[in-house]
């Protein structure tokens, strides 16, 4: 790509659930943690990169009806986008030039995102156990921050 000198984009396929690292689906999270960590170190390197013209960019959907998510499934269940939406929202991220392209879905705004991402951010910078969303002693303090 370095080689052909012209302009083209590398779109890396994450999850919000390697950022926010929800119970339960260990090996999936630590997985798409590793495509936020790579794609992140990719677009760094690319930036730096004398003559490059190369961006990368990291997906992340939220609930997305495909084949792949389906399962059994015939009908697509009513939070999730279809996978045309989340297609549209990439290209308008891409022409922004936005490097996270963080899509919500019917059930979850962009807000909610953005707060579940810090409140995970925060357990770090103010020492609360990891995952305090999802422990009992933070449920109240959680809620209440999602509202603020």
């Amino acid at each position: 790509m370095l080689a052909q000198g012209t302009s083209c984009a590398i779109i890396n396929t994450g999850s919000k659930q390697g950022i926010t690292c929800p119970p339960g689906n260990t090996a999936y999270n630590v997985s798409k943690a590793g495509v936020k960590v790579l794609t992140e170190a990719l677009a760094h390197g690319l930036r730096n990169e004398a003559g490059a013209n190369i961006t990368a960019h990291l997906l992340i959907p939220g609930s997305t009806f495909t084949g792949m998510t389906a399962g059994n499934h015939k009908e697509k269940p009513p939070g999730a986008w279809t996978a045309d939406q989340v297609a549209e929202m990439l290209i308008e991220g891409m022409n922004a030039g936005d490097f996270y392209i963080l899509c919500p879905d019917n059930e979850v705004t962009r807000e909610t995102d953005n707060k579940r991402i810090l409140w995970a951010a925060q357990d770090i910078i103010y020492n609360r156990p990891p995952l305090s969303r999802w422990h009992a002693d933070y449920k109240d303090d959680f809620a209440a921050f999602l509202k603020s």
